[in-house]
């Protein structure tokens, strides 16, 4: 496989995974929250709980990773572990500094 093809599939797995993401964090809101949705993204905004609600989201790159394994597609696994990574270090920067 050359380069090119390489880059291109990790960024495709970079993309799922950041779907995945916000599909996840959408649906945990929707589903655990007892208020319509924007009412619960101001309340997760007013007491700081956007890493928390962001990490739950990201759990659904758990799923997407062992797919792309599964189908022995291992760039764009590698693209939903950088992206995964990337979360994990923005809410770790959220959380120390915000």
């Amino acid at each position: 496989m050359n380069k090119d093809n390489m880059y291109k599939e990790m960024a495709i797995g970079f993309v799922i995974a950041l779907i995945a993401t916000s599909f996840g964090s959408y649906i945990f809101i929707e589903f655990f929250s007892n208020y319509d949705f924007e009412k619960s993204l101001a309340l997760i905004k007013e007491g700081n709980l956007q890493g928390k609600v962001l990490v739950i989201g990201a759990l659904a790159n758990l799923f997407v990773f062992f797919m792309f394994i599964k189908k022995n597609q291992i760039y764009r696994a590698r693209g939903v572990l950088l992206e995964t990574i990337l979360i994990a270090l923005f809410v770790t920067v959220l959380t120390l500094f915000f």
